[in-house]
């Protein structure tokens, strides 16, 4: 019998980022919104497909103890809001009717075994296509709309357990009886998917909100590492910290990958830069609809040092798994077939460096015009340069770099397209570059010519 893959791991020269099937990889993507697998309307495999035709590396899915009503969020045609009846999760339905979104209550004490092998097929397929799964185990109960339709809530299961505020659930000591079943189903879902090396699990979503405690969070991820001790291989456990910026403190050391949501202007990367560890932007939105500051935001946060971007992707819905769903102005977020094609070009350019030698560094940047442009470089000095810039028509950077000649390429980051290339050469320690025009960003990719 062969032996599983290693998983999806840190790099061990650089563990800022990932190493998968042997490759360094930086994951960026541009997902749905995490219904794949609980939503029974939702075909993951072309949604599947339409990810590796637009050349991206990743998705969220939650598992279905979390579910949203019609509406919530203003989200047309949410995938987390399956219609009457057609939600499946980890627990079996009962004989009992009266499940608030349709069909017969849950038992808590079985497993639907329908719902673990579309989740096992839905990270094969993800597999075959090079596709990266974060496998979201929990998320908050936001308002009492989500948690009345929790199969935890005790309206909604046969076991008379949760019978508990939506703010208690993900706790140690108010839990009213779930905190065992949480552990089962970590347990259960982690030891299915222990021989995929394409997924790793995020504890919870966005724990910072619904009275999820750290001790909570700390928890599941010794739960993860305990089912996972026996394994040939262990898999990444990622964290989600905070909306926009914070610090992390009371590191556990199972945590390998540190996720935020929305965070623009990327400083969650430099504050937390010295944990050595991957740091991720993986829900992005309430930037209105359009493709430029997700674009942007994508951009600055990769070449700040990041690892891993998931844009948040409304035009994934059930009929339309393509991504082609024209969804109105008032949705919450963006994402769009040409997006997709945008972040695809910076999954290109990013990889087209040996990027494990390079770190975050503006102090390169000694003069731009205009001035009020922002900018972002990652260096190996004297050795290769990615650099991106937003704001403006045209730009002028001298850059700090050590004297001789160097290859300039600048890019399109809306095509990935070569603009300009040239030969420069870089005296007293300086040299100055002017790109070709362009409308709101351009990136330029700069070699020395002894790489």
């Amino acid at each position: 019998m062969a032996q599983p893959a290693q998983p999806i791991s840190l790099h061990p020269r650089n563990p800022h980022y990932f190493l998968f099937r042997g490759k360094p990889t930086i994951l960026i993507t541009s997902g749905e919104h995490y219904g794949a697998v609980l939503n029974l309307d939702f075909d993951y495999v072309k949604y599947l497909d339409t990810l590796q035709r637009d050349g991206l590396n990743l998705t969220r899915t939650f598992t279905g103890a979390y579910i949203e009503p019609h509406g919530a969020f203003k989200i047309t045609q949410n995938t987390l809001a399956p219609v009457h009846g057609r939600l499946i999760c980890p627990w079996a339905r009962s004989d009992t009717p009266g499940y608030a979104n349709g069909g017969n209550k849950f038992d808590l004490n079985r497993w639907d075994e329908a719902y673990l092998k579309r989740l096992k097929d839905f990270v094969a397929q993800a597999g075959k296509r090079g596709v990266i799964v974060e496998m979201n185990l929990f998320c908050p109960f936001y308002e009492e709309a989500m948690w009345k339709l929790s199969p935890l809530n005790a309206l909604n299961n046969v076991n008379g357990l949760g019978s508990v505020p939506c703010s208690d659930v993900y706790t140690l000591d108010k839990h009213g009886g779930l905190l065992d079943v949480q552990e089962k189903l970590v347990h259960k879902i982690v030891t299915d998917l222990r021989d995929f090396n394409n997924v790793y699990y995020e504890i919870c979503n966005e724990p910072y909100f619904g009275g999820v405690t750290m001790e909570w969070q700390h928890h599941i991820a010794a739960v993860i590492e305990e089912t996972e001790k026996s394994f040939l291989h262990r898999h990444l456990i990622s964290q989600n910290i905070a909306n926009g910026t914070a610090k992390v403190d009371k590191m556990h050391p199972a945590i390998s990958i540190f996720n935020f949501h929305y965070a623009n202007p990327p400083d969650a990367v430099a504050m937390n830069y010295p944990l050595n560890k991957a740091i991720g932007d993986n829900e992005t939105g309430f930037k209105g609809t359009g493709d430029t500051h997700y674009r942007m935001e994508a951009w600055e946060f990769i070449l700040a040092g990041g690892g891993l971007y998931n844009n948040l992707d409304y035009s994934f819905v059930v009929g339309h798994e393509d991504g082609t769903f024209a969804y109105p102005d008032t949705q919450p977020g963006g994402g769009s077939v040409a997006l997709r094609r945008q972040l695809r070009a910076l999954k290109e350019f990013i990889h087209s460096f040996d990027f494990l030698r390079m770190r975050p560094d503006n102090s390169v940047f000694k003069g731009l015009h205009p001035e009020d442009a922002r900018t972002r470089a990652l260096v190996e000095p004297g050795k290769q340069y990615a650099i991106y810039v937003f704001g403006g028509k045209r730009v002028k950077l001298t850059l700090e770099m050590p004297t001789g000649q160097y290859q300039a390429e600048w890019v399109n980051p809306l095509s990935g397209a070569v603009e300009k290339c040239e030969t420069v050469s870089s005296s007293a320690g300086a040299v100055t570059l002017s790109s070709p025009p362009y409308e709101t960003d351009i990136a330029l990719r700069l070699r020395g010519h002894d790489t």
